[in-house]
Protein backbone atom coordinates (compact mmCIF):
# COMPACT_ATOMS: atom_id res chain seq x y z
CA UNK A 1 0.00 0.00 0.00
CA UNK A 2 1.46 3.42 -0.96
CA UNK A 3 2.11 6.29 1.70
CA UNK A 4 -0.92 8.15 0.78
CA UNK A 5 -2.99 5.36 1.05
CA UNK A 6 -2.13 4.08 4.37
CA UNK A 7 -2.30 7.63 5.38
CA UNK A 8 -5.70 8.11 4.54
CA UNK A 9 -6.53 4.73 5.93
CA UNK A 10 -5.18 6.12 9.35
CA UNK A 11 -7.05 9.14 8.99
CA UNK A 12 -10.57 7.56 8.44
CA UNK A 13 -9.74 4.65 11.02
CA UNK A 14 -8.99 7.81 13.55
CA UNK A 15 -12.38 9.26 12.11
CA UNK A 16 -15.02 6.44 12.63
CA UNK A 17 -12.94 5.66 16.20
CA UNK A 18 -13.97 8.92 17.06
CA UNK A 19 -17.32 8.83 15.83
CA UNK A 20 -17.96 5.64 18.19
CA UNK A 21 -16.75 6.91 21.60
CA UNK A 22 -18.03 9.89 23.66
CA UNK A 23 -15.23 11.22 24.50
CA UNK A 24 -13.26 11.46 20.94
CA UNK A 25 -10.62 9.66 21.51
CA UNK A 26 -9.52 6.24 19.95
CA UNK A 27 -8.16 3.55 22.22
CA UNK A 28 -5.57 1.03 22.35
CA UNK A 29 -8.12 -1.66 22.06
CA UNK A 30 -9.31 -0.01 18.69
CA UNK A 31 -5.85 0.11 17.30
CA UNK A 32 -3.60 -3.19 16.34
CA UNK A 33 0.31 -2.37 16.95
CA UNK A 34 0.14 -1.95 13.13
CA UNK A 35 -2.37 1.04 13.09
CA UNK A 36 -0.99 2.68 16.08
CA UNK A 37 2.43 2.56 13.49
CA UNK A 38 0.23 4.23 11.05
CA UNK A 39 -0.92 6.80 13.26
CA UNK A 40 2.22 7.70 14.50
CA UNK A 41 2.99 8.95 10.94
CA UNK A 42 0.17 11.26 11.15
CA UNK A 43 1.27 12.69 14.57
CA UNK A 44 4.75 13.37 12.72
CA UNK A 45 2.91 15.24 9.99
CA UNK A 46 0.74 17.53 12.63
CA UNK A 47 -2.62 15.77 11.58
CA UNK A 48 -2.95 13.58 14.70
CA UNK A 49 -2.46 13.67 18.36
CA UNK A 50 -1.47 11.07 21.09
CA UNK A 51 -2.93 11.51 24.21
CA UNK A 52 -0.43 12.76 26.81
CA UNK A 53 -0.36 11.13 30.64
CA UNK A 54 -3.16 13.20 32.15
CA UNK A 55 -5.48 12.27 29.29
CA UNK A 56 -4.82 8.67 29.50
CA UNK A 57 -5.45 8.73 33.33
CA UNK A 58 -8.67 10.61 32.46
CA UNK A 59 -9.60 7.82 29.84
CA UNK A 60 -8.56 4.90 31.92
CA UNK A 61 -11.14 6.12 34.81
CA UNK A 62 -13.69 6.43 31.68
CA UNK A 63 -13.48 2.87 31.23
CA UNK A 64 -12.42 1.39 33.97
CA UNK A 65 -9.31 0.14 32.48
CA UNK A 66 -6.07 1.15 32.07
CA UNK A 67 -5.26 3.02 28.82
CA UNK A 68 -2.03 2.78 27.49
CA UNK A 69 -2.32 4.70 24.20
CA UNK A 70 -4.65 6.79 22.54
CA UNK A 71 -5.08 9.54 19.51
CA UNK A 72 -7.69 11.73 17.15
CA UNK A 73 -7.69 13.57 14.85
CA UNK A 74 -6.25 17.68 14.97
CA UNK A 75 -8.19 19.92 13.14
CA UNK A 76 -5.54 19.76 9.96
CA UNK A 77 -6.35 16.25 9.73
CA UNK A 78 -9.87 16.68 10.02
CA UNK A 79 -9.45 18.97 7.12
CA UNK A 80 -6.95 16.75 5.01
CA UNK A 81 -9.91 13.65 5.49
CA UNK A 82 -12.71 15.83 4.07
CA UNK A 83 -10.31 17.09 1.54
CA UNK A 84 -9.54 13.21 0.55
CA UNK A 85 -13.52 12.22 0.85
CA UNK A 86 -14.31 15.68 -1.61
CA UNK A 87 -11.49 14.15 -4.74
CA UNK A 88 -13.57 12.24 -7.40
CA UNK A 89 -12.84 8.40 -7.42
CA UNK A 90 -10.40 7.57 -9.54
CA UNK A 91 -11.62 5.95 -12.77
CA UNK A 92 -10.91 2.69 -13.66
CA UNK A 93 -8.75 2.34 -17.43
CA UNK A 94 -11.43 1.03 -19.18
CA UNK A 95 -10.79 -1.96 -21.46
CA UNK A 96 -13.18 -0.26 -24.68
CA UNK A 97 -14.33 2.97 -25.16
CA UNK A 98 -17.74 3.36 -25.11
CA UNK A 99 -19.88 3.54 -28.07
CA UNK A 100 -19.13 7.25 -29.42
CA UNK A 101 -15.73 8.13 -27.66
CA UNK A 102 -12.07 7.28 -28.35
CA UNK A 103 -9.36 6.52 -26.01
CA UNK A 104 -6.85 9.63 -25.74
CA UNK A 105 -3.23 9.76 -24.65
CA UNK A 106 -2.19 12.67 -23.25
CA UNK A 107 1.85 13.57 -22.32
CA UNK A 108 1.61 15.38 -18.47
CA UNK A 109 2.45 19.16 -20.16
CA UNK A 110 -0.65 18.48 -22.17
CA UNK A 111 -3.18 17.48 -19.42
CA UNK A 112 -1.50 20.41 -17.61
CA UNK A 113 -2.65 22.83 -20.20
CA UNK A 114 -5.68 21.12 -20.49
CA UNK A 115 -6.53 20.91 -16.75
CA UNK A 116 -5.94 25.00 -16.85
CA UNK A 117 -8.44 25.28 -19.98
CA UNK A 118 -11.02 23.67 -17.50
CA UNK A 119 -10.39 25.69 -14.74
CA UNK A 120 -11.63 28.86 -16.40
CA UNK A 121 -14.64 27.45 -17.98
CA UNK A 122 -16.56 29.98 -16.23
CA UNK A 123 -14.65 32.62 -18.00
CA UNK A 124 -13.72 31.68 -21.21
CA UNK A 125 -16.14 32.63 -24.36
CA UNK A 126 -15.41 29.59 -25.59
CA UNK A 127 -15.95 27.28 -22.41
CA UNK A 128 -14.89 23.30 -22.40
CA UNK A 129 -17.22 20.55 -24.23
CA UNK A 130 -20.02 19.61 -21.99
CA UNK A 131 -18.44 16.73 -19.68
CA UNK A 132 -14.80 17.21 -20.72
CA UNK A 133 -14.23 18.75 -17.34
CA UNK A 134 -15.35 15.40 -15.64
CA UNK A 135 -13.46 13.10 -17.88
CA UNK A 136 -10.32 15.41 -16.88
CA UNK A 137 -10.57 14.83 -13.08
CA UNK A 138 -11.17 11.16 -13.46
CA UNK A 139 -8.42 10.95 -15.57
CA UNK A 140 -6.33 7.65 -15.23
CA UNK A 141 -2.48 8.21 -15.20
CA UNK A 142 -0.31 5.31 -16.40
CA UNK A 143 2.86 5.18 -14.63
CA UNK A 144 4.31 2.50 -17.50
CA UNK A 145 3.80 5.26 -20.69
CA UNK A 146 3.57 8.18 -18.51
CA UNK A 147 0.34 9.19 -20.04
CA UNK A 148 -2.69 10.59 -18.87
CA UNK A 149 -5.71 7.96 -20.23
CA UNK A 150 -9.27 9.14 -21.31
CA UNK A 151 -12.38 8.31 -23.43
CA UNK A 152 -13.43 11.37 -24.74
CA UNK A 153 -16.19 11.79 -27.60
CA UNK A 154 -15.09 14.05 -30.85
CA UNK A 155 -16.71 17.43 -29.32
CA UNK A 156 -14.62 16.83 -26.16
CA UNK A 157 -11.21 15.82 -28.69
CA UNK A 158 -11.95 19.16 -30.42
CA UNK A 159 -12.43 20.96 -27.25
CA UNK A 160 -9.23 19.52 -26.16
CA UNK A 161 -7.82 21.13 -29.19
CA UNK A 162 -8.92 24.26 -28.41
CA UNK A 163 -7.06 24.14 -25.16
CA UNK A 164 -4.27 23.39 -26.39
CA UNK A 165 -4.26 25.94 -29.18
CA UNK A 166 -4.81 28.60 -26.39
CA UNK A 167 -2.00 27.05 -25.01
CA UNK A 168 0.20 27.24 -27.86
CA UNK A 169 -0.93 31.04 -27.90
CA UNK A 170 0.86 31.88 -24.83
CA UNK A 171 3.19 29.16 -23.62
CA UNK A 172 4.25 26.44 -26.05
CA UNK A 173 3.22 24.82 -29.64
CA UNK A 174 4.46 21.50 -28.96
CA UNK A 175 1.93 20.19 -27.38
CA UNK A 176 -0.79 21.33 -29.91
CA UNK A 177 1.62 20.11 -32.63
CA UNK A 178 1.63 16.49 -31.22
CA UNK A 179 -1.98 16.60 -30.28
CA UNK A 180 -2.58 17.00 -33.99
CA UNK A 181 -0.17 14.60 -34.89
CA UNK A 182 -2.31 11.98 -32.66
CA UNK A 183 -5.56 12.56 -33.32
CA UNK A 184 -6.09 14.46 -36.21
CA UNK A 185 -7.53 17.77 -35.30
CA UNK A 186 -5.89 21.44 -34.68
CA UNK A 187 -6.91 24.73 -34.07
CA UNK A 188 -5.39 27.13 -36.89
CA UNK A 189 -6.27 30.94 -38.13
CA UNK A 190 -8.98 30.88 -41.33
CA UNK A 191 -7.94 33.29 -43.40
CA UNK A 192 -10.92 33.75 -45.21
CA UNK A 193 -12.98 34.46 -41.54
CA UNK A 194 -9.78 36.02 -40.21
CA UNK A 195 -10.73 33.58 -36.65
CA UNK A 196 -9.26 30.64 -35.65
CA UNK A 197 -11.35 27.59 -36.99
CA UNK A 198 -10.67 23.84 -36.05
CA UNK A 199 -9.15 22.07 -38.73
CA UNK A 200 -9.11 18.13 -39.07
CA UNK A 201 -6.57 16.83 -41.11
CA UNK A 202 -6.64 13.66 -43.03
CA UNK A 203 -4.53 10.47 -43.38
CA UNK A 204 -2.59 11.64 -46.10
CA UNK A 205 0.37 13.92 -45.71
CA UNK A 206 -0.33 17.71 -46.01
CA UNK A 207 -4.07 17.31 -46.71
CA UNK A 208 -6.92 18.97 -44.38
CA UNK A 209 -10.01 20.44 -44.18
CA UNK A 210 -11.72 23.03 -42.30
CA UNK A 211 -14.59 21.22 -39.97
CA UNK A 212 -18.24 22.87 -40.97
CA UNK A 213 -18.53 25.19 -37.36
CA UNK A 214 -22.20 24.50 -37.58
CA UNK A 215 -21.60 20.73 -36.83
CA UNK A 216 -18.75 21.24 -34.97
CA UNK A 217 -18.73 21.33 -31.20
CA UNK A 218 -16.17 22.77 -28.96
Amino acid sequence: MRIRDKRLAALEMLDAGKQAARHGWVLDDQAPATVQHGVERLVSEGLAELADRDTRAELSALTSRPVRWAARLTPHGRDALLYARALPLPMQDPDEPAPGERRVHLRPAQMDALRRFVALAAELATPPADGLAERVHAAHYSRTDNRWRLCLTQPQITSVAYGLYLYRLTCSEAEANRFAREYNVIYRLCPTTGEPTVVVLTQAPGTAHVADPRTTQV
